[in-house]
């Protein structure tokens, strides 16, 4: 019988899971996970930690020691991020080493509090990528306007980033200008002879796919075919838009210096209209260069009844005249993708508030 999974990353793709638990972790689940093919990477955000530590009691062993010697709970919260970060990383080391670097890379958010802060989402970046001291990690910055200089800084000091909250095509287009100018700015430092100098820096560029749907469908009628249709759309021609990126002569100078591909990755792939199959967002986003980043429902989903097929590419020109047709419909893309950035980064803070707010009742009742 064949395996989706298997199927899907023979054709260029891997899935990385988004999800961290330390259980996972200490019970060697993410361990057989790596070993079974099911997944090539992990990715986390404030919203899956405040879930791994509000909603159990794993940390308590950790967090209690902690909290005797004082420390307030955004300190507990790093820590405790920090070991997990650790702990993954090192679980994916042979992975990451068979695919000399491809895959096998664990995500870490800077503080979502920094978003619109230049300045300390670098100086955060450049911290906690010395304190996890792991080659495989991804310093996740978000595409926000003040996210973009962080992002090309960032890259130029050799740090993996992974970009999120990604909506629209032209943010994309400025987040792939932040990864080659970051690149460019780390040739002139380092030294355009050291051909070392950028091969070994990998980056990933988050494109969020079915938050686009909720918030196009709700503005669209009950009957209209352009539902559930936008999200996908929207992504093929940003699949199109990396490889005229991919393609460019800018982008061929930096090869000749070992570049790597910043990988076009989708994220938010589960469904949230249940009209909508289960796998829709993985069925029909599959291609080369690419990942999917899958929450634990949809992985189990797809494993079970996915469909593995090369549709990245398929359809394009039916994805240009749905957007060009929702425009016509008078639903604004470019108002939707930007509500969708604003709300994103509200929802990843208020994630982070609930979380560190959860840590002190714990920290207090352990004092």
């Amino acid at each position: 019988m064949s395996n989706p999974i298997k199927d899907l990353t023979a054709l260029g793709q891997s899935i990385w899971y988004d999800n961290i638990q330390r259980k996972l972790l200490e019970n060697g689940e993410l361990a057989a996970m790596i070993e079974r093919g099911d997944i090539r990477g992990v990715t986390s955000n404030p919203s899956i930690f405040q879930n791994a530590i509000a909603k159990s009691n794993d940390y308590d062993a950790a967090l209690v020691p902690l909290a005797k010697a004082g420390e307030d709970s955004e300190s507990i919260f790093w820590q405790l991020a920090v070991k997990d970060i650790q702990d993954a990383c090192d679980v994916f080391t042979s992975l990451y080493k068979e695919t000399e670097g491809g895959d096998g890379y664990v995500s870490l958010e800077v503080s979502p509090y920094l978003a619109n802060d230049t300045g300390g989402t670098i100086k955060q970046a450049k911290e906690l990528w010395e304190r996890v001291n792991r080659p495989n990690l991804m310093i996740k910055i978000p595409a926000t306007k003040a996210g973009l200089p962080a992002i090309r800084a960032t890259i130029a000091a050799g740090i993996n980033v992974n970009v999120t909250l990604i909506f629209s095509i032209e943010r994309y287009r400025e987040v792939m200008d932040a990864y080659m100018s970051g690149l460019e700015d780390r040739i002139l430092a380092v030294g355009a002879e050291d051909k070392s100098s950028i091969e070994h820096v990998h980056s990933v560029a988050s494109f969020f796919i079915s938050r686009l749907d909720s918030i196009v469908d709700k503005q669209l009628p009950a009957g209209s075919p352009l539902r559930g249709k936008i999200a996908i759309a929207n992504a093929k021609i940003a699949f199109e838009t990396f490889q005229e990126v991919a393609g460019s002569p800018r982008f061929g100078k930096l090869q000749l210096a070992r570049a790597n591909y910043q990988r076009p990755l989708w994220a938010s792939t589960s469904t949230k209209d249940p009209a909508y199959r289960d796998t829709l967002y993985v069925d029909e986003l599959i291609g080369p260069a690419t990942v999917n980043t899958v929450p634990p429902a949809t992985l189990e989903a797809f494993k079970d009844h996915g469909k593995a097929a090369a549709t990245l590419t398929a359809g394009l020109a039916a994805a240009h005249r749905a957007c060009a047709d929702l425009e016509a419909a008078g639903v604004s893309l470019a108002q939707a993708t930007q509500d969708l950035e604003d709300a994103g980064v509200k929802a990843f803070a208020d994630a982070f508030t609930g979380l560190l707010e959860t840590i002190e009742e714990r920290r207090r009742d352990a004092a």
